[in-house]
């Protein structure tokens, strides 16, 4: 294909008919063997099978396109989330959305090794994305103090697959969600000698009102041996 027809850029209506071509593909081949048919994506997408040998002339390029499609997704919600949420909280919200990816990459499993080799310059490129986005979430939120100043994008996402192995497993979504906070946890920026939860409720407590809840102060006072701790 010649380099001025890559850069020219689709009507809009052919590029909402390549949106729904992936999307559907994404759903179908993540579900199945990856023999699905093209004519019932197209069929699924709402067009014709003209309209998607135009965008993707072959299985394969379907194929490679809804896999890159997933990824730059989860990608591009990095720099979304933090546009709209505290830097942890948008670490923890972007968590999820790599888990919910890693079981669509799971289910396109087969369709992919049937048309690119292991050690494709695709799964390459794409892991460096991946990387790149966590990275920009973990210096976000290690600029604010939220968590630790020496965690590790790649590490981190080792923990992520491991979170979604166990929740897979088990066929319990509410597991993984336990788990990334467990893993938020550990990611958390400690304070010098806060090694309890209730040690942290005393440093919260100190640095806000001064005079906290009613049901904190009773906490604080059993803790400390205060008056009224008995």
């Amino acid at each position: 294909m010649a380099s001025d027809d890559v850069a020219r850029p689709l009507r809009a209506d052919a590029r909402r008919n390549r949106e729904k071509l992936l999307a559907v593909a994404v759903a179908t081949l993540s579900q199945s063997d990856g023999d699905v048919p093209l004519e019932s994506i197209a069929r699924q997408a709402g067009v014709g099978i003209g309209t998607l040998y135009r965008h993707f002339p072959t299985r394969e390029a379907l194929v490679e396109a809804a896999y890159r499609h997933e990824v730059d997704r989860v990608c591009a919600a990095a720099g979304e989330l933090r546009q709209v949420m505290p830097p942890d909280a948008a670490l923890r919200e972007w968590m999820q959305r790599f888990v919910e990816y890693v079981a669509t990459k799971r289910g396109m499993a087969g369709a992919l090794q049937s048309v690119v080799a292991s050690d494709s310059r695709l799964f390459s490129h794409t892991y460096c994305q991946i990387v790149s986005a966590l990275t920009s979430l973990l210096r976000a939120a290690i600029a604010v103090g939220t968590i630790r100043a020496d965690a590790d994008a790649e590490d981190v996402l080792r923990a992520l697959r491991g979170v979604w192995l166990v929740a897979d497993e088990q066929h319990r979504p509410d597991s993984a969600r336990r788990l990334l906070d467990l893993l938020m946890d550990g990611l958390a920026l400690r304070r010098p000698g806060l090694s309890s939860g209730i040690e942290r409720l005393i440093f919260a407590a100190r640095r806000g009102p001064r005079i906290p809840p009613p049901g904190l102060q009773s906490r604080l006072r059993q803790f400390q041996g205060g008056p009224g701790s008995r």
